[in-house]
């Protein structure tokens, strides 16, 4: 089995394989940008998410690794008798109440929650991938920083 580091590069992976597609479908304008976002921002931010549950896991450090990893802080299995609680996840925990990655985890700018109606196919494109990159981005370097961090233990 893979290790919950390499699970998390391997969805960061993805993510910058769906980001590059959407950019790359933009350029040639064929496709609306509505649709561009309904059909990649749902599976670039799942894959962001994933990422960041994996990471979770790897400062965890559990006994045993799940099939699908935790989505925040809060779906993390308690800690095993007679351990802390690791300072990172601390750290995590306030980033997941308020700032960028509170907005990935919480689905804002998830086109299939647009403002307009529900069955309205037509809508006013609300993501953009440079919102998406940009949170790819702060967990590449959040994972850096913890990870030097993590290896010091």
């Amino acid at each position: 089995m893979s290790s919950a580091r390499a699970q998390a590069n391997h969805k960061l992976y993805l993510a910058r394989i769906l980001m590059a597609s959407w950019s790359e479908s933009l350029a040639r304008e064929e496709i609306p940008a509505s649709v561009l976002a309904e059909a990649f921002d749902t599976s670039a931010r799942a894959q962001l998410v994933a990422a960041y549950g994996w990471f979770l896991l790897e400062v965890t450090a559990p006994g045993s690794m799940p099939t699908i990893p935790p989505q925040c802080c809060a779906d993390l299995p308690p800690p095993t008798t007679g351990k802390m609680l690791p300072p990172e996840i601390r750290e995590f925990q306030k980033l997941e109440s308020s700032g960028w990655l509170a907005d990935l985890l919480s689905g804002e700018n998830d086109p299939s929650l647009g403002s307009a109606a529900h069955n309205n196919l037509a809508r006013a494109p609300t993501a953009q991938p440079q919102k998406i990159e940009q949170w790819a981005h702060e967990l590449e370097l959040l994972f850096e920083r913890m990870s030097d961090s993590l290896d010091e233990y």
